[in-house]
């Protein structure tokens, strides 16, 4: 039976670190938490295989658990939707019930469960890419798993932080007492083949977007009283959002560069457009202007935060492009070339 709460504790941790323990390979370890309906479970299966993935690394190359057998077989397939919570129930995206009150105590209760179901999906999102990216035929680098086991990690924190806050007052909830939508995953099914889609909508997309609005956010809760959500989304959720972020940005990069490539290209560092040579990361950034509208409906919506998004590496000149001021902007400047060109071409042709 699921825990109401904050999870079932030390018992439930040591079950979880014993069949983390069974598993072969990283990548079975994925989906044994991808099948695990509890997500206080689910986020001690994750836990377990964070520890489990680090200590391999510690104990040397000799002891290191493999990400996958290299054979396609079912325990390494991870489902084509994640087990999900008993009673949780899911309507279409801006289907949602809101509170009709905006800075009502109910207003900030749909927010706080919102956020604690979007941390449940990133949980299910970082897992899904180990699995799914790590099979058979993947030539993704060790480092690509020791980026989104910490990022499964993080999103298990984030999850059971914020779903312990709905237990509490003034709130009194449940994670699963209201509605949720499923347009994360949604986006996770439309880019699953494709490891530079996946990167490119789920963390440049999606969890920038979110670095967009988490100020916001946490002013909410600091005008209605609650200091202590805010104090947890500003000093342990913001500064983590931020790394994968720039987690999604890297490996964006060198996947696309891999796919450009015969031989596997350098590792990117943490924080590629600002280190990567240029040809390398206009490539990326091109290529980042084109895959996003193939797989995300509308525009980038500004404003955006520009100081977070720099802090991962994402600069500008990837995302500005793309949204709807831009559009606006693009359209005037073509209008404008347009009405210079006229006269330039009457004149010539007079000349002739």
């Amino acid at each position: 039976m699921c825990p109401s709460g904050g999870g079932g504790g030390e018992r439930d941790a040591m079950e979880a670190r014993d069949a983390v323990a069974a598993c072969s390979t990283l990548a079975e370890a994925c989906v044994l938490a991808l099948s695990t309906p509890c997500n206080w479970r689910k986020a001690d299966v994750a836990d377990a295989l964070a520890e489990r993935w680090r200590a391999g690394k510690r104990d040397g190359q000799a002891n290191a658990w493999r990400v996958h057998s290299g054979e396609r077989v079912a325990r390494e397939t991870p489902p084509d939707v994640p087990a999900r919570k008993e009673g949780l129930v899911f309507v279409e995206p801006g289907k949602v019930k809101r509170s009709p009150k905006k800075g009502s105590h109910a207003a900030r209760l749909a927010l706080l469960h919102s956020l604690a179901h979007i941390e449940a999906t990133a949980v299910d999102l970082g897992l899904d890419a180990i699995a799914r990216f790590g099979g058979a035929g993947s030539d993704m680098p060790q480092e690509f798993y020791d980026d989104f086991v910490e990022v499964a990690a993080d999103e298990c924190r984030h999850f059971r932080a914020l779903a312990a806050r709905l237990l509490e007052p003034p709130y009194e909830s449940r994670y699963g007492a209201l509605e949720v939508h499923d347009g994360l995953w949604q986006s996770a099914t439309a880019t699953a083949g494709d490891v530079r889609a996946r990167m490119a909508i789920e963390h440049m997309v999606h969890e920038a977007r979110g670095l967009d609005v988490l100020p916001s956010t946490i002013n909410k809760f600091k005008g209605g009283g609650d200091a202590k959500t805010a104090k947890l989304l500003e000093e342990v959720v913001y500064p983590e959002e931020v790394s994968h972020c720039a987690a999604g940005l890297r490996w964006f990069c060198y996947a696309t560069a891999a796919a450009s490539q015969s031989a596997s290209p350098a590792l990117p560092p943490a924080h590629p457009d600002s280190h990567l040579d240029a040809a390398t990361v206009e490539a990326a950034r091109q290529h980042f202007l084109a895959i996003v509208p193939e797989y995300f409906r509308g525009k980038l919506k500004p404003p955006f935060n520009d100081e977070a998004r720099a802090k991962a590496g994402f600069t500008k000149s990837w995302y500005e492009p793309l949204s709807s001021d831009a559009q606006r902007d693009a359209a005037q400047e073509q209008l404008d070339r347009l009405s210079l060109q006229r006269p330039a071409e009457g004149a010539a042709r007079a000349a002739a």
